[in-house]
């Protein structure tokens, strides 16, 4: 079924956020048409107005041109926090691009978060900014499991553009999340993508409500019965202990790889050549940007 679109003026496709990966968030859409059975963002359906369900729907922005963009010079904006800037529909309606143009020479740092290729498109703009990376979300090598999860395109495609922009020095990130218990093989992702991304990102899978949590315990429930016992421990009793297990084993990993494993991502000065920075953001919402 096609989803739902309707064009929408906004006084503004820039704001502030407490996001530790950035100053600014910017979403050039409302909704999402990727249809993540596991995403947090679903809790923006009740600020929209529309009677379809999250993932079937997207509003498209349109603003005033940005006046003075200079003032973002040196600012941290962060491209894709409630929806992916390179959906399907920006082909069509080129909104990220849009943006991109209007914040050239600007001084903006610039940070995108995509499950799409088509963000190789921009490459041309992207090369014209300061300082610039571009992140994947990629939580498994399975493409039956990633079927199951998403309708964005397929892991390999990710990851074949991932080496194309970190192949023309744009700054790359491997953004593993959620990290499914007993599902997500982390170690196995990163042994493929550590040649070619300057950063890891790790994100637990987190159950904070709404309708994404039910349909994901329904989804362990009746694929994955075997590990119910371990959802149930994590999701309706509240043990971090897997996450504390994962994490002293990434650690070993880490130490054992050469990467570095930190709880900053302040990775722009780091030499381009040296070997990926291992972030855990396990519980982003108890941390802050500056901390750590």
């Amino acid at each position: 079924m096609d989803p739902v679109i309707r064009e929408i003026e906004v006084r503004s496709v820039i704001t502030k956020t407490r996001l530790p990966v950035g100053d600014y968030a910017v979403n050039p859409y409302v909704g999402c048409t990727h249809g993540c059975m596991y995403c947090y963002a679903c809790f923006m359906k009740r600020f929209t107005n529309h009677p379809e369900p999250w993932g079937t729907f997207l509003d498209v922005k349109h603003w005033p041109k940005i006046s003075h963009p200079e003032r973002y010079s040196g600012k941290d904006l962060f491209f894709g926090s409630v929806t992916d800037p390179y959906l399907p529909e920006e082909e069509i309606y080129r909104r990220t691009r849009a943006l991109l143009e209007e914040l050239q020479g600007s001084g903006a740092r610039i940070s995108i978060q995509t499950k799409s290729d088509l963000v190789l498109r921009d490459l041309d703009l992207l090369r014209s900014f300061p300082s610039v990376r571009v992140g994947f979300s990629i939580n498994t090598l399975d493409e039956a499991f990633r079927s199951d999860m998403d309708n964005a395109v397929s892991i390999e495609r990710r990851l074949a553009a991932m080496k194309a922009l970190h192949d023309e020095g744009i700054r790359t990130t491997c953004f593993i999340s959620p990290i499914f218990p007993g599902i997500t093989d982390v170690e196995a992702i990163i042994d493929r993508v550590r040649e070619q991304c300057n950063l890891i990102w790790l994100e637990n899978l987190n159950l904070r409500g709404g309708s994404y949590r039910s349909a994901v315990m329904g989804y362990i429930r009746e694929r994955r019965p075997e590990l119910l016992p371990l959802y149930e421990d994590i999701f309706l009793h509240g043990s971090r202990a897997y996450w504390e297990e994962l994490d002293r084993r990434l650690r070993d990993y880490a130490a054992g790889s050469g990467l570095l494993y930190v709880r900053n991502d302040d990775t722009m000065s780091l030499p381009f050549d040296a070997p990926p920075v291992m972030v855990n953001y396990f519980y982003h919402e108890e941390v802050r940007k500056g901390t750590g």
